[in-house]
């Protein structure tokens, strides 16, 4: 594995087509953890419900966030402090206007590509959180991506949902990777919220067994993302979850996401599984 000064940055979209499966919650806590690496981190709120644009306190609120990034093209006055150690852009488009924006501009699904990467310089992870269903600002943030991740929930509608959505929106955009340089990021799928029942453990399996094998293209991840009460405290709070220290497991189970995912080298990333 290359060293750490080697390692390029990397844009990691947090993608699923189906709505509350945990996508803001691992985007905040994810990035948090880096942050307290020491890395430089870069949440970008591409979600019409702004729910990561609330999830740390601000400490200093830039006074515009992704409508002016993208069709302005601004990168300096976009970009807010929290307290967590992250950067933010955060979600300034209560209507909607910008699906229609990306939609019936020319350059509108590559714009966030192109501004993100001239951003890559300043920050050692760009961290996008996307909104649960299909639409063009969520093919614009999947196309940014050098890594995409997917929680799944285990639970039978959601883990139907994704190999339906979030599968099918792949198939979809992949053509246009034919006729341009673009290429799609890889795809990783984490087993969110695992409890300890049976339910779970079928359900786990049966994602596993059915798109773990290669030929869907996708990676479904050995480390899990356990349900805990942590997720939620942290949550309330407006802190990362690695710092509840009365919950451990917790940090666990992001340090294993990190060390499968490669992004960090694993004596920073950690290799236990939750």
């Amino acid at each position: 594995m290359s060293s750490d000064s080697e390692r390029k940055p990397t844009i990691i979209t947090i993608c699923s087509t189906k709505g509350g499966v945990g996508k803001t919650t691992l985007t905040a806590n994810l990035g948090g953890f880096l942050a307290s690496l020491n890395k430089r981190v870069l949440l970008v709120d591409a979600d019409v419900q702004p729910a990561l644009s609330s999830y740390y306190e601000l400490a200093q609120q830039a006074d515009c966030g992704l409508e002016r990034l993208l069709i302005g093209g601004d990168l300096t006055n976009t970009i807010s402090a929290t307290s967590a150690g992250c950067d933010l852009i955060y979600s300034d488009d209560p209507e909607g206007k910008l699906q229609d924006w990306v939609l019936h501009t020319p350059d509108g699904r590559t714009r966030l590509k192109y501004l993100l990467n001239q951003l890559k310089a300043n920050y050692d992870f760009i961290l996008i959180d996307t909104q649960g269903a299909v639409g063009p600002l969520q093919d614009a943030a999947v196309i940014a991506a050098d890594l995409l991740l997917s929680p799944i929930p285990t639970e039978t509608m959601s883990a139907r949902e994704f190999a339906r959505g979030t599968l099918g929106m792949l198939g979809r955009l992949q053509p246009m990777t034919y006729y341009t340089t673009l290429t799609l990021a890889p795809l990783y799928g984490v087993l969110y919220r695992v409890d300890r029942t049976k339910d779970a453990a079928n359900v786990a399996l049966e994602v596993r067994e059915e798109l773990g094998g290669g030929g869907s293209g996708i990676t479904i991840m050995d480390a899990v993302i356990p349900s805990a009460v942590a997720w939620r405290e942290a949550a309330t709070q407006q802190v990362p979850v690695h710092t509840l220290t009365k919950h451990p497991m917790a940090k666990l189970s992001l340090m294993a996401v990190i060390a499968e995912l490669g992004i960090l080298p694993v004596a920073q990333g950690g290799g236990n599984h939750a």
